[in-house]
């Protein structure tokens, strides 16, 4: 977007030198600052969170989920973003009309889940829209999971000795 309303600029900055000036040397020299203006363009701002390792090798973070501040683990074993019941109940989803069908195993053991999906997922400066999450029965997990339904639609994601680093799309 700001890429286009730059160019405009640029073109409508030409065509208004030409006009005044109509001097030949001087709408060459207007249109070599064009030029110049037009290659250093600003790249667009770098989508990047770190996320640093914890004391028990895990990589936390703070999360919002429809504008709701969430503790989250990125787990890369999980298929899924997968909310608590009491994080679900929380944020405000209809956690009442689920269904819970769907066969999960966690650390607790297996439980059943519900599918749903988020409006809105931001890490830092990620934001995705529309992602597919689950919803486990009540007190059958303590921890969210970010899973891969969200880190599947990043850039790329790298693991550092220290640190977890997430890239999402310019």
């Amino acid at each position: 977007m700001t890429r286009v309303f730059l160019l405009v600029t640029v073109i409508v900055a030409t065509a208004g030198a030409a006009l005044a000036y109509g001097d030949p040397k001087q709408i060459s020299k207007a249109g070599t600052i064009v030029s110049d203006i037009l290659r250093k363009q600003v790249p667009p701002p770098l989508r990047l969170v770190d996320v640093p390792r914890g004391n028990g090798g895990e990589f936390a973070l703070q999360a919002k989920i429809n504008g709701v501040t969430a503790p989250m683990i990125i787990d890369t074993g999980a298929t899924s973003v997968v909310l608590s019941y009491e994080t679900a109940k929380s944020i405000g989803l209809p956690i009442e009309l689920l269904n819970y069908n769907i066969d999960v195993e966690t650390v607790s053991g297996r439980t059943k889940a519900a599918r749903l999906t988020l409006d809105r997922l931001a890490v830092g400066k990620l934001v995705e829209r529309s992602v597919p999450a689950l919803i486990v029965q009540r007190g059958q997990m303590k921890t969210n999971l970010l899973g891969m339904s969200f880190l599947d639609r990043l850039e790329s994601w790298e693991v550092r000795p220290d640190k977890l680093m997430l890239r999402g799309y310019p």
